[in-house]
């Protein structure tokens, strides 16, 4: 009896003759971003995103949530990027792409290291699934239109370089500071302040520590 129990559930744990793979039970890390303006939308994004979790089977390992005003401000998500790092979880949930990247750039850069650490990424709202063929190939298309950001902030720059020389204006770090070198070296052996020497001169403290160094 003891063997066709042991037998039966050999047989239990294959599929059309192969063994069956265990399911592996991600650990997901959940990223919800809000304005200081619009933080009544918090609970919201922390329910879609813990629904989606539980219809996935996945467990909920690190639930972040940040209030920002400014693009630049992603402090908390830096929680989420150490967590992956440290391999204490195996997806990243958001509610949509501008909720986790300040730019395309940013946020490919940010994809490529979760890629790298064997880290997946989901936009519950945008069906983005990098865990996919189908989410990679859209993470691809996403490439293209970082690279097109880069060329048009170098466009931009190039434009308002050549603007400011067509109006004479100098380019580059200003010369003045340099015409006081020796005066500066010159006071400053005889035990003048930094302060004091750029106050007579007039020019930067940085350019007198500059010169002294």
């Amino acid at each position: 009896m003891a063997a066709k129990q042991a037998s039966e559930k050999v047989k239990s744990r294959r599929v059309f003759g192969q063994t069956r793979k265990p399911v592996k039970m991600f650990r997901a890390g959940l990223y919800a971003r809000v304005s200081t303006s619009d933080q009544q939308t918090i609970p919201l994004q922390i329910r879609a995103l813990r629904d989606y979790a539980v219809r996935r089977g996945w467990t909920i390992a690190l639930p972040v949530k940040e209030v920002g005003s400014g693009a630049a401000q992603r402090e908390c998500r830096e929680r989420i990027l150490q967590a992956a790092r440290r391999r204490e979880i195996d997806v990243v949930l958001v509610w949509r792409l501008d909720r986790w990247g300040r730019s395309v750039t940013d946020l490919l850069a940010t994809l490529y290291e979760l890629e790298h650490l064997g880290v997946g990424f989901v936009s519950v709202t945008e069906a983005l699934d990098l865990t996919t063929p189908a989410g990679r190939a859209m993470a691809a298309l996403l490439a293209v239109f970082a690279e097109f950001e880069r060329e048009i902030l170098r466009e931009r720059v190039r434009a308002g370089l050549a603007h400011a020389r067509q109006n004479g204006k100098r380019l580059g770090r200003p010369i003045t500071a340099g015409l006081h070198a020796d005066q500066v070296r010159k006071l400053y052996r005889a035990g003048v302040t930094k302060s004091e020497i750029a106050r007579r001169l007039q020019i930067g403290r940085t350019s007198v520590r500059r010169i002294l160094a």
